[in-house]
């Protein structure tokens, strides 16, 4: 799951593909600081030879409440204009320019892509 919070970016996923049911989650970070900001007090490692250059193992009931805190803690009405950190906030704008073409219309034209097609976008 690919968390995009306006302080930090985190992946979280089970910690083995064999492991599904385990107790523990591996939240993933590609700056330093992000898992930190979310859990304080978590062992990060730094893994330069994996995907993601920061990963903490961290119980799965300690990442649900914290992701819950993070939704009844939402105060902002435009995501990408609450995030303060311009490197972030530039990616974030990017991720959006690129999911905005999963939709059959472009975002504000009420009108279909040009060359769109009914396939690609689910039959929209």
């Amino acid at each position: 799951m690919w968390v995009s919070l306006n302080r930090a970016f985190l992946s979280i996923v089970t910690p083995a593909a064999n492991q599904p049911d385990s107790k523990m989650l591996l939240v993933r970070a590609r700056r330093k600081g992000d898992i930190e900001s979310v859990f304080p007090g978590a062992k990060v490692e730094r893994t330069p030879h994996r995907d993601y250059l920061f990963r903490a193992l961290i119980n799965r009931e300690e990442v649900a409440r914290a992701m819950a805190d993070e939704v009844f803690g939402v105060s902002y009405s435009n995501f990408k204009a609450s995030v303060r950190n311009k490197p972030l906030h530039d990616a974030f704008a990017r991720v959006w320019g690129i999911m905005a073409n999963l939709q059959p219309t472009a975002p504000y034209s009420g009108g279909r892509r040009r060359g769109a097609s009914r396939d690609l976008f689910g039959g929209a």
